[in-house]
């Protein structure tokens, strides 16, 4: 009973907080299409204060409501006004309340790669555009294939929805398994890793492609649910106790920036050395996800 009463009440905050915030940004979006760029500056930085503003609300709401223990480790060399990649692996929807929750004020407003076709979502479409979330459309290998002109479209369909970033530092975050995780899908791709799934490479070679020489650090996140990967309705009900997280923060290897689509050569290196980085993930994720056992055996 007592855990209903939290998700309901959980979830009214949650819908409060988000209108509250979100009719502000709509009018942004609104008052965005003004062909002016200072005008624009100006007002996708509004946009992005009120969506802060919504980020650290919810947090509250988390930490008020729901009684998780997040650890976290590996926050110490982030700057708020540096340009970041984030990656991490994905699990739940929970994941996303978790990187705003641990990012929140430490780098910049989170932002994520999102289909063109989005963009037409009413109301939403409008405000994610005026928070400058870059819309993307993929070429498909059958597109391609009828019509191979289109090859390279795609990559500079990603330079023009990076162009905003160069005056205003951003994090641009990608989940680089491109799905969540689930045991099914494990076994279904016979993943090598344990906790993960295989990594996909063209997401993050099109943003180190089209940003790595503007980009200043890689942030490489990996969570985990010691007690079994929750659903958000757990997460909001209490029944998540504790939460592992650690930060890594990586130089911008030059060797992660060339072209991944034309060069074949570079495609492999690329692929070789996130599989190598996504290892290393694997076994951070084993450690902690023991660390949970420890605590409670003792």
């Amino acid at each position: 009973m007592l855990s209903m009463f939290r998700v309901a009440i959980t979830f009214f905050l949650y819908i409060l907080n988000t209108l509250f915030w979100c009719l502000p940004i709509f009018l942004c979006g609104v008052l965005k299409l003004i062909p002016v760029k200072p005008w624009q500056k100006a007002v996708s930085w509004f946009a992005k204060a009120c969506a802060s503003k919504w980020v650290g609300t919810n947090s509250v709401i988390q930490n008020v409501l729901t009684p998780a223990n997040v650890t976290v480790t590996g926050l110490d060399e982030l700057k708020r006004k540096d340009w970041y990649l984030v990656i991490a692996n994905h699990q739940s929807w929970v994941d996303i309340l978790i990187l705003q929750r641990i990012l929140h004020k430490k780098i910049p407003f989170l932002n994520f790669f999102l289909k063109k076709e989005l963009i037409y979502v009413p109301f939403l479409g409008l405000a994610w555009w005026a928070l400058d979330f870059p819309f993307m459309k993929r070429t498909s290998k059958a597109q391609l294939k009828k019509n191979p002109s289109l090859r390279g479209k795609d990559m500079e369909t990603t330079r023009k929805a990076c162009e905003k970033f160069k005056e205003m530092p951003v994090s641009i975050v990608n989940f680089v398994e491109g799905t969540r995780f689930t045991s099914e899908k494990h076994q279904r791709q016979k993943s090598p890793f344990n906790g993960l799934l295989k990594p996909k490479a063209g997401g993050v070679a099109f943003v180190m492609q089209a940003m790595g020489e503007q980009l200043n650090k890689v942030v490489n996140v990996t969570i985990s649910y010691p007690e079994g990967i929750p659903t958000f309705v757990d997460y909001v009900a209490g029944r998540v106790r504790q939460i592992n997280v650690h930060v890594e923060v990586l130089p911008v290897s030059q060797q992660w920036i060339g072209n991944y689509t034309d060069d074949s050569e570079f495609r492999k290196s690329f692929q070789a050395e996130l599989n190598q980085l996504w290892q290393e993930k694997d076994e951070v994720l084993t450690t902690l996800s023991g660390q949970h056992k420890k605590q409670d055996a003792a």
